[in-house]
């Protein structure tokens, strides 16, 4: 098979491990992606080590393939010295791009190397042209686009950066599973389990069961319990689409999937792009479904490509993989199930069975027909059929025969997935023969006989024959292409001859493609330099913020002796009245900051006009379309820049104009004071209650489970209507709301605090400190600000204050990430 042309957008394949390497490579792979043994967000694949990468940039490289390591989670203040090394191996190691996550890791590359290639990882959060400009200012040469934009909102990014001159090449990821949370913005493991996301360590909370709760009783939702679970990606059939609209690189999820699953999906998608780009269709025949299927599948989707349908994105049914849907059981007797399979069945094949037992799973021992297309399928002795009814849905989970094809596929000592090289002939009389040998990435070699070309007295060389001899390439990993046969007619070289030249171009071509990239790296550079200077500390005295959702929720802080007021309401169109409210009362030292909603996408200017037209002090910057549209006014930043370093704070507010920043809810109690002793006290803010924002979605859990609309313009509004709680597999119900863009924010149940913490805090020099409130009433807010101020003034100690709140509030409250640490 042969390699799609360069001007076809990248098939980028992930890899978790060598079989998994081999597989993408074989099946077709323009370029693959893996993580090292630290930094990158899949920390429960196998991975690479650090030693590994110069064989593995070498056998991409002499494969055609590019090699993207993956950088990929936030980087902690104590670690920037092991990542300043880490970068320098990865770049002297020649691999073709770093996928990254952290500001401040793109600013110690940029330090490092003036032109190492930086993609602007999915973990960025960037979802409009806006976040697109920020990647290019910030030194990226790609930008992975949110995997909740829409085919029409990528091409208005196209659109509107091309406008701004800040055009960035797009990645889309394709194929594989989804996170029900915008990347880079979910804290579920962190705040539930100290395990997360934005480090590699998701425990995948999205995956449980959970009760939906109504104004206080539990919905009947019948057999759907998995209510924040999506269905996987599948966009093979979209791909016109997306080359279209301009994306130059296809990405697949699947770092931690199996080799097969790799071998799989890397073909499908190869064999469509091609397709794709001569102008076919890519509707998928059944057999490539149920490969697809077969590979790995919680049901497949195009996710969000086609726009937002939360009747389709989670069906709600399970969580885990189940492959191709057979039908359901038509009778069952001693011997095994009787069926009539939508799909093909073997003995040897594993099934899975939803009962109302559970899932119960088992390989076909034997197939018997019946009658027409019904069949009988037996099992052996140790499966339980007394738990199998009339009506259970079955599913194929595996089939040998396809998985050892795959296999086959990567394991082969010969290369199987071939590319082609173009070869031009040239020589005369008494003179060698020389052969030019070009490949498509743009690797050229020549070489020249050993012996002269003589006069043909019988057999020239002609075209036919040359490509005959030197288009003998079995064992490589080319195929010949074209060949242009310059030589004047009549012309002989000895066959032997032919095929040393041979063998001769095809050893230079794989010694020059093998090569490391090149890129410039300063030996002098060093990460001292970059980091913020910090001057000696003067005592001051602290400072209170208070961020409020309501009406009566501000009009009790503004009582208080809070410094200043952060308001996030569900409905923008609030705030004029909310600071209309404030100015009538406020002492007059304090102010009133306004916050957008979190994730903005394109065609919702009208929010942030409705927000500036409010006309507060300043405003809450929570991404990068917030940063372009208050530039000139005063701004603050937001937990969701996710500051967890030095450098990423230096460059929010040395570079954009931030007064100060609010610190990364990522961080724990030790990683908060190594932050403090590395930055300017005076830029840093720090959250010490609130109930942790868990999962940020653009899944709307109202419309898909209290509705039958499919997104805002049917659904009813239920969010204005009832008040819902997810309660978990503990009890714990948790708090949803949703904003002006109709996306949700699942809300711990149980307040965190950080009270025992905050003296520790006061002596590293941090002054501003924060509480949030959720559905406190107006009196439970006055009670929590000022019991935080007496803390903040040394008239109660961090211990009473948290024994206070235990009592205080229904499910106490709990420590979260922010445990006391003695220094």
């Amino acid at each position: 098979m042969a390699a799609a042309s360069p001007s076809c957008p990248e098939l980028l394949a992930p890899a978790g491990d060598w079989d998994c390497l081999r597989a993408a490579i074989e099946n077709g792979a323009d370029a693959v992606y893996f993580g090292l043994d630290r930094f990158n967000a899949r920390m429960r694949a196998h991975n690479f080590t650090e030693a590994d990468l110069p064989e593995v940039v070498a056998t991409l490289h002499q494969r055609g393939l590019k090699a993207y390591v993956t950088l990929n989670t936030l980087i902690f203040p104590q670690e920037l010295s092991a990542a300043e090394q880490y970068l320098r191996s990865i770049i002297s190691a020649g691999v073709d791009a770093a996928i990254v996550q952290d500001v401040g890791l793109c600013q110690l590359i940029r330090h490092l190397s003036p032109t190492f290639p930086i993609h602007a990882s999915t973990q960025m959060t960037i979802s409009s042209a806006a976040g697109v400009a920020f990647a290019h200012d910030l030194g990226c040469q790609l930008v992975v686009l949110a995997r909740e934009n829409s085919l029409a909102e990528i091409q208005k990014i196209r659109q509107q950066t091309a406008a701004l001159n800040k055009a960035l090449p797009l990645e889309v990821f394709v194929h594989g599973a989804l996170c029900v949370a915008y990347s880079g913005a979910c804290l579920t493991s962190e705040a539930l389990g100290g395990r997360s996301a934005n480090r590699g360590e998701c425990a995948q909370a999205c995956r449980m069961s959970y009760d939906l709760i109504a104004d206080g009783e539990t919905v009947d939702l019948g057999d759907r319990q998995y209510l924040l679970s999506p269905q996987d990606l599948m966009g093979i059939e979209l791909l016109p689409e997306l080359i279209a609209a301009g994306v130059c690189s296809l990405k697949i999820e699947g770092r931690l999937k199996a080799p097969e699953y790799v071998a799989s999906v890397t073909r499908r998608y190869r064999e469509a792009i091609d397709r794709a780009w001569l102008g076919q269709s890519t509707v998928l025949d059944p057999s490539d479904r149920y490969e697809l299927e077969m590979a790995f599948s919680r049901g497949l989707s195009s996710g969000w490509l086609q726009g937002i349908d939360n009747q389709a994105l989670v069906q709600g049914r399970y969580a885990k993989k189940r492959g191709v849907d057979l039908g359901t059981v038509l009778a069952v007797d001693r011997r095994g199930i009787q069926v009539e399979p939508l799909a093909p069945i073997q003995a040897g094949d594993g099934l899975l069975i939803e009962t109302d037992r559970g899932d119960r799973g088992g390989r076909v021992y034997q197939v018997e027909p019946i009658a027409g297309q019904r069949l009988r399928l037996c099992f052996s002795r140790e499966f339980d059929l007394r738990a199998v009814q009339v009506g259970d849905r079955l599913w194929k989970t595996s089939d040998p025969a396809l998985e050892k094809e795959l296999r086959q596929s990567f394991s082969a000592e010969q290369p199987r997935w071939k590319q082609p090289v173009d070869l031009t002939v040239q020589g005369a009389i008494d003179q060698p023969l020389t052969v030019i040998a070009c490949d498509r990435q743009g690797h050229q070699v020549t070489v020249q006989s050993e012996q002269l070309l003589q006069a043909a007295t019988q057999h020239p060389l002609d075209r036919d024959r040359l490509t005959t001899q030197l288009g003998r390439l079995g064992n490589t990993a080319f195929e010949l292409g074209s060949l242009e046969n310059q030589l004047p007619d009549g012309l002989i070289l000895p066959i032997s001859e032919l095929n040393r030249l041979r063998r001769q171009w095809v050893s230079a071509l794989e010694t020059q493609r093998s090569q490391p990239s090149h890129w410039p790296l300063n030996a002098t550079a060093r990460l001292s330099s970059l980091l913020p200077q910090r001057p000696a500390t003067q005592p001051r005295s602290p400072e209170l913020t208070v961020l409020v959702r309501n009406l009566p929720q501000l009009q009790a802080a503004i009582a208080t002796q809070a410094t200043r007021l952060y308001c996030e309401f569900e409905d923008p169109r609030r705030y004029r009245e909310a600071v209309q409210v404030f100015r009538q009362a406020q002492r007059s030292e304090q102010t009133i900051w306004l916050a957008p909603p979190r994730i903005y996408k394109p065609g919702e200017t009208w929010i942030l006009e409705q927000v500036r037209r409010a006309e507060p002090d300043g405003f809450l910057v929570r991404n990068y379309d917030h940063l372009a549209a208050f530039q000139g006014d005063r701004c603050v930043g937001d937990f969701s820049l996710n500051v967890a370093n030095p450098l990423t704070a230096a460059h929010w507010v040395e570079q954009t104009g931030l007064e100060w920043l609010t610190a990364s809810y990522d961080l724990n109690a030790q990683q908060l004071l190594d932050l403090l002793a590395q930055t300017p006290p005076d830029w840093l803010e720090v959250t010490i209650h609130q109930h942790m924002p868990l999962f940020h979605m653009e899944h709307c859990v109202f419309c898909a489970f209290l509705s039958d609309g499919h997104d805002f313009r049917d659904c009813g509004r239920p969010c204005e209507q009832q008040e819902v709680r997810l309660r978990d597999r503990v009890g714990v119900e948790h708090i949803l709301k949703a904003d002006a863009g109709c996306r949700n924010t699942l809300y711990n149940g149980t307040a965190q605090t950080g009270a025992e913490f905050v003296p520790t805090l006061q002596s590293h020099g941090l002054f501003r400190f924060r509480i949030d409130c959720l559905e406190e009433s107006a009196t439970q807010v006055t009670q929590l600000c000022d019991r935080y101020l007496k803390l903040l003034q040394g008239q109660c100690s961090g211990e009473q204050l948290w024994r206070e709140l235990k009592l205080m509030r229904q499910l106490g409250v709990t420590r979260g990430t922010l445990t006391t640490v003695t220094r």
